[in-house]
């Protein structure tokens, strides 16, 4: 058995959390004038910013209690009590959310709009990479933002799967039909995407948009409620995947997936190629003027079952 030294012995992660939350609460109230939040300025305050029983009166707390928060002891605070401390300290939304995981609560998610607003240099960005496909999705696998390389790999997640619909990969993934459905590896690709999906619904549980969402999926594929129902979570990561292209063949890439720092649910996607051949025919691909190749005659598939699709 090796012995710590007393020095080194483990700090217990729970004792971290605390004091870092108690470091944390101190610094936001010092940061805080009383003029800010309607108090007098008063002339004889020895230490800057808010005193602690004036947070308290302002969140409508008790003030032990938020003595007793505020110095890391072992209590429970509520997401209701910790929006209202994070109201009174004027925190921002990242500050927001850090308060309540070191507070060991989960933040409440941001909404984010369904097709949210992007400037110039996004499309920019997405159009100098090719001809690798490149896309703007969020965590429901909406395509919000793709280029021509995107487009060409897969020009059925670039339009509505059905009318009024989003633009979506997983739609694409589970109802289009085998003939030119562009995902090979689906036995090993699938399940994964769900458990992406579950681990993003999580955080949305009871959203209307999220709940109609996985609601049509599983009405309009076998396939897709069967995983979802297995109640598997998986972490987003860099993954190989396998495409089919109509004119160019099997495709085997690399997706690297990026987040942006000020949409915490929206992410940049690449597909890099695994070897000089799959270069060659993504570069081939991104050739091919939109629009040159007919597609099939089965029309696109509507929220309809979709049996053995996926």
């Amino acid at each position: 058995m090796t012995v710590l030294e007393p020095d080194t012995v483990a700090v217990p992660r729970k004792d971290l959390r605390r004091e870092e939350l108690a470091k944390f609460l101190r610094a936001c109230r010092a940061r805080v004038r009383p003029e800010d939040v309607g108090l007098p300025p008063g002339l004889r305050r020895r230490t800057p910013g808010l005193r602690r029983e004036e947070v308290a009166q302002l969140a409508g707390l008790g003030v032990t209690w938020y003595t007793w928060l505020e110095q890391g002891r072992p209590i429970n605070a509520s997401e209701q009590v910790l929006a209202s401390v994070a109201r009174t300290l004027r925190l921002d939304a990242a500050e927001r959310d850090h308060l309540f995981r070191l507070a060991g609560v989960r933040p409440p998610s941001p909404a984010e709009p369904d097709d949210p607003e992007f400037d110039g240099a996004t499309q920019a960005i997405l159009d100098q990479l090719g001809p690798l496909p490149a896309a703007v999705c969020n965590t429901r696998f909406d395509v919000l933002r793709h280029n021509a390389a995107y487009e060409a790999l897969f020009p059925r997640a670039t339009r509505p799967a059905r009318p009024g619909g989003p633009r979506n990969n997983m739609w694409c993934a589970f109802t289009v039909p085998d003939c030119c459905n562009p995902f090979l590896n689906r036995d090993e690709e699938l399940p994964r995407m769900v458990g992406v999906l579950r681990a993003a619904y999580g955080r949305h549980l009871g959203e209307p948009v999220w709940e109609a969402y996985v609601r049509d999926l599983s009405a309009a594929s076998d396939r897709f409620r069967e995983l979802w129902d297995r109640q598997e979570v998986a972490p987003p990561r860099t993954t190989r995947k396998v495409f089919r292209h109509a004119g160019v063949g099997v495709l085997n890439v690399r997706a690297s997936y990026l987040t942006l720092p000020d949409r915490p649910e929206v992410y940049l996607v690449v597909y890099t190629p695994e070897g000089p051949e799959d270069r060659r025919r993504l570069e081939r691909m991104a050739a091919e003027p939109a629009g040159a190749r007919p597609e099939c005659t089965h029309g696109t598939p509507g929220p309809e079952r979709t049996r053995g699709a996926a």
